[in-house]
């Protein structure tokens, strides 16, 4: 037994409670502390002990209510609190002192509300900080463990929402939470959700952490409106991802109005869309657009995971049906399955010869004139070696036999080695609907939100079997950590050179002068042709104050690109300190540029940028993003995943360019970030020049935002 409590997830007795007091239990009808109880002692099936708080009865429902928490008979492990804000705190603190292991707060009017919500909310995570016990919320309709039938919240749709199953739900808004828990219609099992409001303790990250450890679930949905930790949500996912366990998302926030809602709805910290996805697709975080493609993909990875196959057959009845599911999945970029020979022959002698026998089978009208047709044929089409998912668009709800075709369907899914996936296309909800619903083989709305789904799917399979090839990514310590709060230091374009060049990073040839003689005796040792660029931290953009010139070919010229320098920097940047000239070996004609950047982010830390360089990253915005650390398939990932890959790659005739020394480079600044992680804010590399195979790479200009520890 120590063993196992040793083991235990922390918030198992949350979601496992053997006792519970509610604080502020009440009679009054459609009251927070009315439903909560309603819920708490007829609706679920609770057989722990359960307290009540209320400082205006002395009895409940035939249950003694006791004054205070400091007077309850015994400690119980979670306390529900739904007095108003105002006394909150000193429920809490009365909790804390009494030794509760959670303290689940209903009441609103927090930092959502103002100013004195928000410093209550501060002291609310002062008492946790202090004591160690735990808090969920505030501001939020609680939480319900399905399978085990508890419901503690005080929605009045607890006692409608009670399909058990595999799926698990954590959400931080309570409207858009019970909305997925309502896909129950549907067919969809749902075994536990938590809805952690303004998350002043416990957030989404901890409870996908705790829905990893249950062996009850098989995927976990999470509903996010803003990060509060990214560390904890990194380690959250990764852990449920060694577990087996797919997280399915979708992030509020993803435009600037949904960001502004968020935060308002939430007090939630907000990061950009572009982040946020990069960071989720490479963790493996199935992010999807809408709640229908959620409960579609999140239900179609518990029904089963995805194997080695990923080509999709489609089974039809309807011409037209057929033929639009089919350019929606080429739309969509999935393929269509290549059937084997002996799948055609076994249809064609089943079949009327009019029917279409390829990829999509349109059945025509047959199988309404002989059920028994369903059953074989479409078993048929499950069964075939190179088809990984079949899906049954259901155009017409037809009544009777729609319904017979439904319980065909559900009768060969459990012979079939591969899931069937209906779509009901007809808005008459009729039996058929509900025998889908029943047998759990969950229709989806629409074509596109059902391929979409599969979509999702199938490349989560391909995740997965990229993520079991490589050793799994670890972050840095410092992940999520702020940066320090020191004054940043912009450098030179000399002095970052330097530095980076210590650590391996290709720079051109080039050195610092300081007179137009030492400029050009310099550039004759570097090799004309050269490059002559201000050195001064405080310009950034050098063209901009016309302080560089190019393709300077003997010392006359760079003599003369000095002067000219001079002259137009004193006028557009009086202010300027100047180092010097910085004289640079030019690189050779002929190679890509591309931008090589990192830049930390409040929540997740450094991310990498890689892209097209010069002004294109701009016009064209094609770049690839990363978390840090790189590992080098996830650096070779981002070099090749840009839309203009090709350039790289030798198009139209040109030399294909080093790819293997441009994927060096982005290892190499992964690591330089990793060794500065609390000096580096910004590093942009651009352009970097890439050359043909075995020439190498060079970043022709270098900006480094640091700290003052790392000059």
């Amino acid at each position: 037994m120590g063993m196992q409590l040793r083991d235990m997830n922390p918030l198992h007795w949350l979601f496992n409670p053997r006792s519970i007091a509610v604080v502020g239990a009440s009679d009054k009808p459609a009251s927070i502390g009315a439903r909560t109880l309603d819920n708490l002692l007829v609706h679920s099936r609770f057989d722990g002990d359960v307290y009540l708080v209320s400082t205006t009865k002395s009895e409940l429902f035939g249950r003694t209510c006791w004054p205070s928490v400091r007077e309850l008979p015994a400690t119980p492990d979670v306390a529900m609190v739904v007095v108003p804000a105002s006394a909150a705190i000193d429920v809490l603190e009365q909790c804390a002192e009494r030794g509760v292991k959670f303290a689940v707060v209903l009441t609103s009017g927090f930092s959502e509300a103002g100013e004195e919500g928000a410093r209550l909310e501060a002291q609310m995570k002062a008492i946790a900080q202090r004591s160690g016990m735990r808090i969920y919320g505030p501001n939020c309709p609680g939480l319900c463990n399905v399978n085990a039938r508890l419901g503690m919240t005080f929605s009045p749709s607890f006692p409608h929402d009670l399909t058990p199953g595999p799926i698990g739900i954590a959400t931080q808004g309570g409207g858009l939470g019970r909305n997925i828990m309502q896909a129950m219609e549907r067919g969809i099992g749902v075994a536990m959700w938590s809805s952690s409001g303004n998350e002043v303790d416990l957030q989404v990250a901890d409870f996908i952490d705790y829905m990893a450890d249950d062996p009850g679930i098989k995927v976990i949905v999470a509903l996010i409106e803003g990060f509060k930790d990214g560390r904890r949500f990194v380690d959250a996912v990764q852990k449920a991802s060694r577990h087996g366990k797919p997280v399915v998302a979708l992030k509020v926030g993803r435009s600037e109005y949904g960001e502004r809602a968020a935060a308002s709805h939430t007090a939630s910290i907000t990061g950009s869309a572009e982040v946020n996805s990069t960071v989720l697709r490479q963790l493996g975080v199935i992010e999807v657009d809408d709640i229908d493609e959620l409960v579609d993909a999140a239900w179609l990875l518990a029904r089963q995971m995805p194997a080695g196959k990923s080509d999709v057959a489609v089974y039809c009845g309807s011409g037209g049906a057929a033929a639009l599911t089919a350019d929606i999945i080429g739309q969509q970029g999935v393929t269509l399955a290549r059937f084997d020979p002996a799948t055609t022959r076994a249809l064609a002698a089943k079949l009327p010869s009019y029917a279409a026998l390829g990829n999509p089978v349109d059945t025509t009208t047959a199988v309404m004139a002989q059920p028994a047709l369903f059953d074989a044929t479409l078993l048929d089409v499950c069964r075939d070696p190179n088809v990984a998912l079949v899906v049954v668009p259901v155009a017409i709800d037809y009544g009777k036999s729609t319904a017979d075709s439904a319980e065909a369907l559900v009768r060969v899914q459990k012979d079939s080695p591969v899931p069937i996936v209906p779509i009901w296309m007809s808005d008459r909800l009729g039996n058929g609907f509900q025998t889908y619903a029943k047998g759990g083989i969950v229709p989806a709305k629409s074509v596109g939100k059902a391929v979409k789904a599969i979509r999702r799917w199938i490349e989560h399979g391909q995740w997965r079997r990229r993520a079991q090839q490589h050793a799994a990514w670890r972050p840095w310590p410092s992940l999520g950590e702020p940066a320090p709060m020191d004054v940043p230091l912009r450098l030179s374009e000399a002095d970052a050179k330097a530095w980076l060049a210590k650590a391996g990073i290709p720079v051109p040839r080039s050195g610092l002068a300081r007179t137009r003689d030492e400029a050009a005796e310099l550039a004759a040792r570097i090799g004309f042709p050269v490059v002559a660029k201000v050195a001064s931290a405080d310009i950034a953009h050098k063209t901009d104050v016309g302080g560089v010139a190019i393709g300077l070919r003997d010392a006359d010229a760079v003599r003369a690109a000095c002067e000219r320098i001079h002259a137009s920097v004193r006028q557009h940047a009086p202010n300027a300190s100047l180092q010097g000239l910085l004289i640079e070996q030019m690189a050779a004609p002929g190679g890509v540029e591309v931008l090589v950047g990192v830049s930390r982010d409040a929540t997740f830390g450094h991310l990498m940028t890689f892209g097209l360089g010069g002004v294109y990253v701009e016009v064209f915005k094609d770049v690839a993003r990363r978390l840090l650390p790189l590992q080098r398939h996830e650096a070779e990932s981002m070099v090749r995943e840009i839309r203009s890959f090709s350039l790289l790659d030798g198009a139209r005739g040109r030399p294909k360019a080093d790819v293997a020394a441009l994927i060096d480079l982005l290892m190499r600044v992964s690591d330089f970030v990793g060794a500065h992680v609390q000096q580096i804010d910004e590093i942009d590399l651009n352009p970097v020049w890439v050359g043909a195979v075995g020439q190498g790479v060079l970043a022709l200009d270098a900006v480094v935002v640091g700290r003052e520890a790392a000059a």
